[in-house]
């Protein structure tokens, strides 16, 4: 985490699991609170995705706790499952630059952004396969112009 704040080292989740591997399940244990998982998936194959949402511009110093805590998760359940296939990523459920692409400053030097970030479709595409985003979308859309007069009336009251 040092060598990573201060710039000395570019992330590489992949390097990072298998040092935490490594010692898992060595040396005294200690008690540990961490941030709950918000989402975890096991796929047919037995892989492990572990998921931390986020709202879609948080800050530098957010990234840091939330990179310390995707490596937590990594070092409990290897610590319990030492062969065990894991990943653990931040998931952004939509990108607010669309059609751009993401990209927030703060994340840089912080996440391993192909092996630690998931961004709207890539996100949704994950869990629901090729095309779940935009059928997400659609649905928005649709509920948004059946009930548009309902919310508009809703909204009318903060006015």
């Amino acid at each position: 985490m040092n060598e990573l704040i201060t710039g000395r080292k570019n992330p590489h989740k992949i390097e990072e699991i298998e040092k935490i591997r490594k010692v898992a399940t060595s040396g005294k244990m200690n008690l540990l609170k961490t941030v709950k998982v918000d989402l975890c998936v096991i796929n047919n194959d037995g892989v492990v995705y572990l998921f931390d949402l986020k709202t879609v511009k948080p800050n530098i110093s957010n990234f840091k706790d939330f990179k310390r805590t995707l490596l937590e998760w990594i070092a409990i359940y290897l610590s319990k499952h030492p062969e065990a296939k894991i990943h653990s990523y931040i998931a952004i459920p939509y990108n607010p630059y669309e059609p751009k692409p993401y990209e927030r400053w703060t994340i840089k030097g912080m996440l391993d952004i192909e092996q630690e970030l998931k961004v709207a479709e890539e996100f949704w595409d994950f869990l629901g396969g090729k095309g779940a985003y935009y059928e997400l979308l659609n649905c928005f859309e649709r509920v948004g112009i059946e009930l548009s007069s309902e919310i508009d009336e809703y909204f009318s009251k903060f006015k």
